[in-house]
């Protein structure tokens, strides 16, 4: 690393040198110059220099590309704001739970990233997690799906939305009996909340008395088409969903994501949260899903999903959508 180009970078504030630096610092792995790049950058903060992003951009490449006594130390200091997404996930993408595990202190991210790790496909071995943060398997269980994973770059994150199936028109009854369910329409909205506090996107979930239509019906939606889908795509979408941050909010994650999912799934069936795997599953059996559209493409981040439980002849429906 060169010395006088790193000092003149710092001195000057120039934000742009200095990630040129620490790219071509990562490229060689010369990890050992980037840690007394962030000391020096300590130093000058000190004096006034506004370097904390670039701090922050280094806390995420450790995290990102490091080995793993670096890459969980750069976790273990806590949230970067301005990161492409929690340091846990960034973390898990590149780094098995093994490579990372020994170096946690006692905070929670040795928990939350063995959640990553599980919505990778990774075992893990429940002794090595005394704290479970989640209340989640640490596995996968059978009606779960393939989630969703993020990958992660130098500069950018990627993280697809499922596919959609072929939907069909389906009528629409007259009128529609609304049911006051604040619990799950509060969970279903839970599913989007990055979209509507820290975006631009827009939300609303209702409960009607019978079929999924009339919950259509009742978000005033003229015309639809749906299609049914089995529980562990509806699961993938809810966790899609609620992983991210829409356009301009921030990523909660892939362990979040799965989190709200299984939180949304418990409370439509009826069930209380925290819940057992045996009790979840038990939802997962009882309710019915399915997608919808407005006969409008998905453009930018949309999540229009319904849901059905026969026991009880109610239906759910949420329509969110963001854009940039």
């Amino acid at each position: 690393m060169n010395e006088k180009r790193v000092r003149d970078a710092i001195e000057s504030s120039d934000t742009d040198e200095l990630i040129r630096i620490v790219d071509g610092a990562c490229a060689a792995q010369e990890w050992d110059d980037l840690l007394h790049l962030r000391v020096r950058m300590e130093e000058a903060r000190s004096r006034g220099r506004q370097l904390w992003g670039v701090d922050q951009h280094v806390r995420y490449r450790f995290a990102l590309e490091a080995p793993g006594p670096l890459a969980a130390q750069a976790v273990d200091e806590g949230p970067a704001r301005f990161a492409l997404g929690p340091l846990t996930e960034v973390a898990a993408n590149r780094h098995s739970f093994a490579e990372l595990a020994p170096f946690f202190g006692s905070g929670p991210s040795r928990s939350l990233v063995a959640h990553e790790r599980v919505i990778a496909g990774e075992k893990i071995d429940p002794s090595a997690v005394t704290d479970n943060q989640l209340e989640l398997p640490l596995r996968l269980l059978a009606w779960e799906p393939v989630y969703q994973v993020a990958t992660y770059h130098s500069d950018r994150v990627e993280a697809l939305s499922p596919s959609l199936p072929t939907m069909a028109k389906e009528a629409l009854p007259s009128s529609a009996t609304v049911i006051d369910d604040h619990p799950s329409t509060e969970a279903l909205l839970g599913l989007v909340l990055p979209w509507l506090e820290e975006s631009n996107g827009r939300a609303q979930a209702v409960c009607a008395e019978g079929q999924p239509t009339a919950a259509l019906k009742a978000l005033g939606v003229p015309a639809a088409e749906l299609a049914p889908i089995p529980v562990a795509e509806a699961m993938a979408h809810m966790a899609w969903a609620a992983a991210s941050g829409g356009a301009e909010g921030r990523r909660r994650g892939g362990a979040s994501g799965r989190f709200q999912a299984w939180h949304t799934l418990t409370t439509l069936a009826g069930f209380e949260w925290p819940a057992s795997a045996e009790i979840v599953t038990e939802a997962a059996g009882r309710l019915r899903w399915f997608l919808w559209s407005e006969f409008a493409p998905a453009i930018g981040w949309v999540l229009n999903i319904a849901a059905y439980d026969g026991e009880e002849n109610l239906s759910w429906a949420l329509a969110a959508r963001d854009a940039a």
